[in-house]
């Protein structure tokens, strides 16, 4: 239907175009909305339901030296009066001005239970009482002065302020916040001496600039304190409007004994400490935070006190850090200050805003100004006819005695002219334009007749002079009336000066502005830190020994390698992964948590992921796929994995594929990661990389070792250093074509090696069995190839001191000593390992350096 004509179109079917008509709606719901319920006014900072409660509490007269009245009781008059909605929207709002933890500066005072910070509700409104706080008064201040302008209420029975003519620069030291259609808002509070010394600062200089005024007003300044954290997201915000600061919990540590204690006594903005403290309880709980071993609440009236007890030798420093990574202790309040300026939704920067103020007091003033003008200049008038009266009492008398009604006598009172002399000692006739009323015809007051100056009373004056008592009739009254004339015609002095000069107005704004400060002023509460939020995230991790696997569906996990202890050879072993009958655990690497893994793929390709965020599990776990950890291509799947610890260390890494092809490339040429993953070798058809291992200097021999039990030795020196996109060179001849390479090692002359195959045998070798050849021969044997032995597996160079970790394709997993690993010749068939079942095979071995 046309809203425009909607009489003519009653009973009528008139055809509109949807599309149009639902723009329209659309468009009228979301301004109604922005407008009239969600966003603050830029001069009070009030949305409507805050201006409402405010106005009926005045109304009421529920100030600050008045006794509190049932919360009940206002919202009612509030619904009744003003605002036709749910009474839970006028209570919440009534809760949330009374809360110190929601509010910079109280706005209500409440008596009774008005929730807490740990997200408790307040009790019903029937059980609290409210009054208004002092400095809510500041917000109403010349309301009944003609300042603002008024509209009619819901049901045009009484009319409500559009906006408050408010003292204080509301919007910036109590924040606000809301959902609008298409928009919405979040203003930080912030502290009102420094946001009033912004103002003086704008004033005196409307030129400054923002981030002279970013010196002056640094930062929001939140109920619950905390400490700000990296200013600059705040520097964004105030230029901007837009932009995010961090909070972090004010906390600090505590010895005791032979354990440390993490006290928190402040909590970052509109966090609530229950679900905080419980969201802290579960990740311990998870395992995900390590080192708590109990967790107390001592909060009280006082403020907050949380005590976290560390378990002993835990570094407290280093598990606060992870807190403030995983909970909230650390969080961040994002600035969005958006508000309705001239009653349209507008972004505004931080002098916008204080501009804005400014420009609503110099209104307020001006309004007040010529409001307490006319009230002045009509106080005056009724003095200068009681002077008159007092001046010709006799005469008065004598007409009113004579007069048949009263009537009558205002009517003879305000025809007769009578002389000037009775207001000489009032004023100078000079003077006497500027006190008289500017609605005041000219036929009334001091007139021109018979070429002499008389005085005609007006129809107010005569009748305030029916209205004479006796009393004032009196020498002392007529002196009353001499002082306070006097007096009002110096208030209109001083109005027309404020009104004509600017200078005058600006002082009255600074002198109310520092009056404000010097009333309600305080210390900032919370403390502003210029050291960066980014938490290196390596200072939260423990550097732990892992174990990596990689299944041949890829699957990886980490775990520590204290979960497996050594055991004797031929030990079953305890399971290390779960894994699918038709997957197996294909890759196995100890490396430390702050490593870089580096994963080389069947492409040529290497891409990088850290230890630390690869998914930890249990034993018993698969794991999560590694294509969800780093970008594999379709059909590309992890063949070989090295962990880096430092990029600049000048070494080498050697790389060699299936057929034996082998490369070395400058460890620096992988320290840039990249999303997508780089080129490490090129690859021929059919051949993908099979082991990759670190090189730490040019006359180290390297070692290669195939599946069908033959090595080759070599001097590291006859390969070259190449580029990413190089092939390589021959390293090693293949015997057959189902021959591979399984072994890549740097010759290590202090160590031993060992080597497995897929029954589970094993033996160790000294490393002088092996004589330094050219690259690219067959190799000698490393053990005998026997088929109810299987292919050889794995190899590995160590210490007796070290470790080594065997694991199945059916996930079993065994550590155990080299120490307890026989030492044979090249030509010895070697003992078991471990005892595999009928269907089980052994696929990876890895060592674990300096076990002891």
């Amino acid at each position: 239907m046309n809203s425009k004509q909607p009489d003519k179109l009653i009973g009528q079917i008139v055809t509109v175009d949807v599309s149009a008509e639902m723009k329209q709606s659309y468009l009228d719901y979301a301004m109604s909305v922005i407008i009239g319920r969600a966003l603050p006014d830029v001069y009070d900072g009030l949305k409507p339901v805050h201006r409402r409660v405010l106005y009926a509490m005045h109304q009421i007269g529920n100030n600050h030296t008045k006794p509190y009245k049932k919360s009940a009781s206002v919202v009612g008059d509030v619904l009744g009066k003003y605002h036709p909605h749910g009474d839970s929207a006028v209570y919440d709002t009534i809760v949330r001005l009374a809360q110190p933890f929601s509010m910079r500066y109280l706005l209500i005072d409440g008596q009774g239970n008005f929730g807490s910070v740990d997200g408790d509700s307040a009790a019903a409104m029937r059980y609290t009482e409210i009054r208004m706080e002092k400095i809510a008064q500041e917000l109403l201040e010349d309301i009944d002065k003609e300042t603002v302008d008024f509209v009619p209420n819901y049901d045009g029975s009484l009319v409500e302020p559009v906006v408050f003519p408010t003292k204080l620069p509301n919007l910036l030291i109590n924040g606000a916040s809301g959902i609008a259609v298409g928009m919405a808002t979040n203003v930080p509070p912030h502290n009102l001496s420094e946001v009033v010394d912004g103002l003086l600062v704008l004033i005196n200089n409307p030129a400054v600039s923002i981030d002279e005024l970013i010196k002056i007003i640094p930062a929001p300044d939140f109920p619950t304190g905390g400490i700000l954290m990296s200013m600059s997201g705040v520097r964004e915000a105030y230029h901007t409007g837009r932009g995010k600061v961090v909070i972090r919990s004010k906390c600090h540590i505590e010895e005791e004994k032979d354990r440390s204690r993490i006290i928190v006594s402040e909590i970052p903005y509109q966090v609530n400490k229950a679900r905080l403290l419980e969201k802290i309880a579960e990740l311990v709980r998870d395992k995900k935070i390590e080192g708590i071993s109990e967790i107390r609440d001592e909060s009280n009236k006082q403020g907050i006190r949380v005590v976290i007890v560390l378990q002993r030798g835990e570094r407290a420093e280093l598990l606060l850090n992870n807190l403030y990574t995983h909970t909230a202790l650390q969080s961040s309040f994002s600035f969005n200050m958006v508000a309705l300026l001239d009653r349209q939704p507008k972004l505004l920067n931080l002098k916008q805003i204080l501009e804005a103020f400014l420009e609503h007091r110099r209104s307020i003033i001006t309004k007040r100004t010529i409001f307490l003008l006319r009230q002045t200049r009509a106080r005056t008038h009724i003095l200068e006819g009681l002077a008159v009266a007092v001046a010709h009492i006799d005469e008065v008398v004598t007409l009113i005695k004579t007069s048949a009604n009263p009537t009558i006598a205002k009517e003879r009172l305000m025809q007769t002219a009578w002389t000037t002399k009775a207001l000489s000692t009032l004023l100078s006739l000079q003077d006497y334009p500027i006190a008289r009323p500017e609605d005041l015809p000219s036929n009334f007051g001091v007139i021109e007749k018979n070429g002499k100056q008389w005085y005609a009373l007006s129809e107010t004056q005569a009748q305030s002079i029916l209205e004479l008592r006796l009393q004032r009739l009196t020498q002392l009254e007529h002196e009353k009336i001499i002082t306070e004339y006097k007096e009002c015609l110096q208030s209109i002095k001083t109005y027309l000066e404020l009104l004509a000069n600017p200078n005058t107005l600006r002082d009255c704004i600074v002198s109310e502005l520092q009056e404000i400060k010097k009333n309600y002023g305080d210390p900032r509460r919370s403390e502003i830190s210029h050291e960066t939020t980014e938490i290196n995230l390596e200072d939260l991790i423990k550097d732990e020994e892992r174990l990596i696997t990689l299944s041949h569906k890829g699957y990886c996990k980490t775990q520590l390698t204290e979960e497996f202890r050594a055991q004797r050879r031929g030990g079953r072993g305890k399971s290390a992964s779960a894994v699918r009958e038709e997957d197996f655990i294909e890759h196995l690497l100890v490396g430390t948590s702050l490593s870089t893994l580096l994963c080389f793929s069947n492409f040529g390709k290497v891409y990088w992921i850290k230890v630390h965020e690869l998914p930890e599990a249990n034993r018993i776990a698969r794991g999560k796929p590694i294509s969800n950890l780093i970008n594999l291509e379709e059909g590309e799947t992890v063949r070989a994995m090295l962990s880096v610890a430092d990029f600049t260390s000048g070494l080498s890494i050697l790389m060699v594929t299936k057929k034996g092809f082998i490369k070395k490339v400058a460890i620096d040429e992988f320290a840039k990661p990249r999303n997508s993953g780089k080129i490490a070798i090129m690859l021929e058809p059919g051949d993908f990389l099979s082991r990759v291992t670190k090189l730490d200097t040019k006359d180290n021999d390297i070692m290669i070792v195939t599946s069908e039990g033959r090595a080759v030795r070599f001097m590291g020196s006859q390969v070259r250093v190449m580029g990413r996109s190089a092939r390589g060179v021959r390293g090693v001849a293949m015997e057959s074509d189902t021959a591979e390479v399984v072994g890549l090692e740097n010759i290590d002359i202090t160590k031993q090696i060992i080597v497995v195959t897929e029954q589970g045998f094993g033996k160790k070798l000294d490393l002088e069995e092996f004589k330094t050849k050219n690259r690219g021969g067959k190799g000698v044997a490393v053990i005998p190839s026997e088929k109810r032995k299987g292919k050889l597996v794995g190899v590995c160079q160590v210490t007796d001191n070290d470790d080594i970790m065997l694991i199945t394709a059916s996930g079993m997993l065994i550590r155990m000593s080299v120490s307890s690993v026989t030492q044979f010749s090249r030509s010895a068939k070697g003992v078991p390992l471990v005892k595999l079942e009928a269907d089980d095979a052994l696929v990876a071995l890895a060592p674990i350096y300096d076990a002891e």
